[in-house]
């Protein structure tokens, strides 16, 4: 049955991240996500629908246009590719659980399906637009309130609450501190990880932001000294939080077990 779920949500990500590359590209622009509908940036054609399978048509068009032949970015397939795989993942995570999350599959897909538009758009454009946090942070709230009900664990509410608060409080502190160094995006995207995460425990709250911090350490460390970006040069801080808070979602809790045995209290 798991491997069915994380079938069918693995071509329904697809469509997602098709979507997604929709958002990606338009949001920072301040445009509409629904219309016009998808065109060559070069020739103005619509793109068709036959054209519009994510990442089939791509390769049937060899990357490039029907009708001009400009090339199409390989990223729109990628980002495709990837969405897939988070949903598979996701999916397959929550159907193996004991007994299986099936109520938590739409809050958990809208979560890493932000985790990923957000890590673009911020690695591109080195902000994170309020036309996503301000409307999806609220919307998953909900969806994680309806899943902790619909299980008959009113208790992972607090938790959902408790990590939400949490995070965007610890961040805000930071960007305060060090406005330079933080920015408001990262704060309100930090509220969105830590209603997320603390619907699996608070432990994954504290694991995807210091796994942040630590990862985002390390590749910063290794750009400057490989002379790929100076002491001065801005690294946006979205994508190291969505990678820590991927990891704490997948896998905080065998994180903290080992951490606990490394310290000798497991």
């Amino acid at each position: 049955m798991a491997g069915l779920v994380a079938l069918l949500a693995g071509v329904l990500g697809l469509a997602f991240g098709s979507f997604a590359n929709v958002v990606i590209h338009r949001v920072p622009e301040g445009r509409s996500v629904a219309r016009p509908p998808s065109a060559c940036p070069r020739c103005g054609t619509e793109i068709r629908p036959r054209d519009n399978i994510p990442v089939v048509s791509w390769l049937l068009l060899r990357g490039r246009c029907r009708d001009c032949g400009a090339p199409i970015s390989p990223r729109y397939p990628v980002v495709e590719l990837v969405c897939g795989a988070l949903f598979a993942g996701t999916a397959w995570w929550l159907a193996s659980a004991d007994p299986p999350d099936w109520w938590a599959l739409p809050a958990m897909g809208l979560f890493v399906w932000m985790l990923l538009v957000v890590t673009v758009i911020d690695y591109e454009t080195r902000r994170i637009p309020n036309a996503l946090t301000y409307p999806l942070t609220p919307a998953l709230a909900v969806l994680l309130v309806v899943a902790a009900l619909a299980n008959g664990e009113p208790g992972r509410i607090v938790d959902v609450l408790i990590g939400g608060a949490g995070a965007f409080a610890f961040l805000l502190v930071l960007a305060l501190i060090n406005p330079r160094g933080m920015g408001m995006g990262d704060v309100k995207y930090a509220a969105f990880l830590g209603l997320g995460l603390g619907y699996v425990g608070l432990g994954a709250v504290v694991i995807g932001i210091f796994g942040a911090f630590l990862i985002g350490s390390v590749i910063s460390i290794g750009l400057i000294v490989t002379r790929l970006r100076g002491r001065k040069d801005m690294i946006p801080f979205g994508p190291f939080l969505s990678i820590g808070a991927l990891l704490a979602l997948l896998f905080g809790s065998q994180i903290a077990d080992a951490y606990l045995s490394a310290v000798g209290l497991a």
